[in-house]
């Protein structure tokens, strides 16, 4: 099964603060590209004329919708979110019409803009608990592993090791989902929809880096993605934000072939920044039979395994 042991991927560009990119400049283009997004019509305003020379709200309609002054709003998207209240910060969201993961961005950049910066370090590895590894290996029918923000694989039940056996044939520890979405062929023949799980992981690493935007790893991670993706930078770019909680998946398994399952990402309280994520079947479906099948390969692998170390013993 896999464990935690970390390995910093090749350095290639950085991101965030180390690469001059500024928490104001965050704020910024977060803020501009949630106002583009939203017309008058959309956000009940009259239209005065057809020729708006910006896309989406101007600055003074959002100030309006959110009833505070248009200097106050233009100081903020320009990055100045020093003693901004929660009140406010409620009040744009709403006139922005953010959803529950773009709000609590949002609420981190204006935290790190308060807090400021802190000392840049690495973070130790990442172990999981004994007592979680137990949990873990327990789940014996579904693929069952513990992730980090970051989508790094930390530790796999049996099952999971075999559904994700395309991912963990990087020699990179720990194996990280984004790196093989973007980096390895492969992944677009794993991942049936891979445009829209590629969106999906772009923004769930997004709002990691408003959460921690002094994670180094998860900084080398960025720029290692954006020098070698294009798909990945023009993703990184739109700045878009998403909880990766749960969904259905369609995967083309290399050994047991179309499978179509229900993810779900539970996050462990006692370990900040980990969670613990799942993949099951429809009862009675051909994913389900697909998952046995794949249990099954999974239980003879390791009676050979066994039976080869019986042998060399």
């Amino acid at each position: 099964m896999i464990g935690g042991t970390a390995c910093t991927p090749p350095h290639a560009g950085g991101w965030a603060y180390r690469s001059g990119v500024s928490n104001a400049t965050e704020i910024r283009e977060f803020l501009s590209s949630r106002r583009a997004r939203i017309g008058p019509e959309r956000a009940g305003l009259p239209m005065y004329g057809r020729n708006r020379r910006v896309t989406g709200l101007r600055r003074e309609e959002v100030a309006l919708l959110a009833d505070i002054s248009v200097e106050y709003y233009t100081r903020l998207e320009r990055g100045n979110a020093r003693g901004v209240s929660d009140e406010v910060m409620d009040a744009v969201s709403r006139a922005l019409q953010l959803d529950e993961a773009e709000r609590a961005h949002l609420f981190d950049l204006v935290r790190i803009a308060n807090i400021g910066r802190s000392p840049s370090r690495s973070p130790g590895p990442v172990r999981v608990r004994p007592s979680i590894r137990r949990i873990v290996d327990a789940i014996a029918t579904i693929p069952a592993f513990v992730h980090n923000g970051r989508l790094d694989v930390l530790y796999t039940n049996p099952l999971a090791e075999a559904f994700y056996s395309e991912h963990l044939r990087d020699p990179i520890r720990p194996a990280n989902s984004a790196r093989f979405l973007f980096l390895d062929p492969r992944a677009r023949t794993f991942y049936v929809d891979w445009e829209t799980i590629a969106h999906d992981v772009v923004a769930a690493l997004r709002g990691e880096a408003g959460r921690n935007p002094y994670d180094r790893p998860l900084s080398d991670l960025v720029g290692q993605l954006s020098t070698r993706s294009e798909e990945f930078r023009v993703l990184w770019a739109s700045h878009d934000v998403r909880f990766h909680r749960s969904g259905t998946k369609r995967f083309h398994h290399p050994l047991v072939g179309d499978l179509t399952l229900a993810y779900e990402s539970l996050e462990l309280p006692a370990d900040p920044g980990l969670a613990l994520a799942t993949y099951s079947a429809e009862p009675g479906s051909p994913s389900e039979e697909g998952l046995r099948q794949l249990a099954r390969w999974t239980e003879t692998r390791a009676k050979l395994t066994t039976m080869e170390a019986g042998t060399s013993a």
